[in-house]
């Protein structure tokens, strides 16, 4: 058989070429395509045919060249078609349209929260949540035998010296009070950990916001301002606060905060006991100790200080009975937020 009889007869080969994967595809281009393919051995052939034929043959044989490379292209082509479209379809999937995930409750007040303190001034501070005892008990005047400081109440990670999970996000502030002069006027979201028993009213681990102000002529005025300012815009115009005296190692003069029970309107309910008020956060002017252990002159600046945990002011919010709602993952739950964004 003669090089034109070959190509002859190769022409009509390559238009009932067919492939079923992509490994079949890959040995019919290494057969034809390759070096050492048909089509390259053809060409080595093409070299000795007598010169008055080599117009003719050279014309057939470019052409079972290009012939071959559309073939195999069109094949690969119509190969990755089909296996695209046919991945579009997953029968595995839930039908459409797919449903949207929610935010979390915790986020959401998290960033309300957030979000308000900003318009008063307050920027985000952050730290650690694997701390050392100066920075959560000692630079906050924490006596040594305070209760906070036995393994009933914290996490400890180890001892001499005392790493701990911390306790509150106040450590974020006297890490910030010790790097920066002030006026400061920061808030600390973040998660905290208290070796407590897991009920529907307390967890080992929480959220909380604290806020921190220091500055020349801070006074307690400035703080009642701020709260009010805070609860009226969490919880509705018509709110009303309400400041009891209390004891914080870290602030002197020291005090509890309620609100009037946005659910009865002040009038009296399972949820504020029928008392009418919901306590929320715990605040006070920071005490000087805590200012010269961080390196401020407690004679020169004073400052406020307040905390509240997530959690609470999010049960109030939604009305939400069981804190352990909020870490059982239970998509039921979450689902009824999707509106609150």
């Amino acid at each position: 058989m003669n090089i034109t009889e070959k190509i002859e007869g190769l022409l009509v080969e390559i238009d009932k070429l067919t492939a079923s994967g992509a490994e079949e595809l890959e040995a019919l281009r290494i057969k034809y395509l390759s070096k050492k393919g048909i089509v390259s051995s053809l060409m080595e052939e093409f070299r000795n045919i007598p010169s008055d034929q080599k117009r003719e043959v050279g014309k057939n044989l470019n052409e079972l060249k290009q012939k071959t490379q559309h073939k195999i292209q069109s094949l690969k082509d119509q190969f990755e078609t089909s296996s695209s479209s046919s991945g579009e379809i997953d029968l595995t999937r839930t039908s459409y349209p797919i449903p949207l995930g929610t935010r979390h409750p915790i986020s959401l007040v998290k960033e309300e929260i957030c979000s308000i303190f900003k318009r008063l001034g307050f920027s985000i501070a952050e730290g650690p949540e694997v701390e050392d005892d100066w920075h959560v008990f000692s630079s906050l005047n924490f006596a040594e035998d305070h209760p906070a400081r036995d393994m009933q109440d914290t996490f400890f990670v180890q001892s001499n010296p005392d790493i701990l999970l911390r306790t509150h996000t106040s450590s974020v502030q006297t890490r910030v009070m010790e790097k920066t002069q002030p006026p400061i006027r920061i808030i600390c979201p973040g998660r905290v950990y208290r070796n407590e028993a897991i009920s529907a009213r307390a967890h080992c681990f929480f959220h909380q916001v604290e806020a921190l102000y220091i500055d020349k002529n801070v006074s307690f005025a400035d703080l009642k301002q701020a709260l009010l300012f805070f609860a009226k815009e969490m919880f509705g115009s018509n709110t009303r606060i309400r400041l009891r005296p209390s004891y914080f190692p870290f602030t002197e003069p020291s005090a509890e905060m309620d609100i009037s029970c946005h659910i009865c309107g002040g009038k009296g309910c399972n949820i504020c006991k029928h008392t009418g008020w919901v306590e929320i956060m715990g605040c006070g002017m920071v005490d000087p100790n805590v200012l010269e252990n961080c390196g401020i002159d407690s004679s020169v600046y004073s400052g406020y200080a307040l905390g509240m945990g997530i959690e609470r002011i999010a049960m109030l919010k939604y009305q939400i009975n069981d804190i352990r709602l909020f870490f059982d993952n239970d998509i039921r739950f979450l689902h009824q937020f999707e509106s609150a964004y």
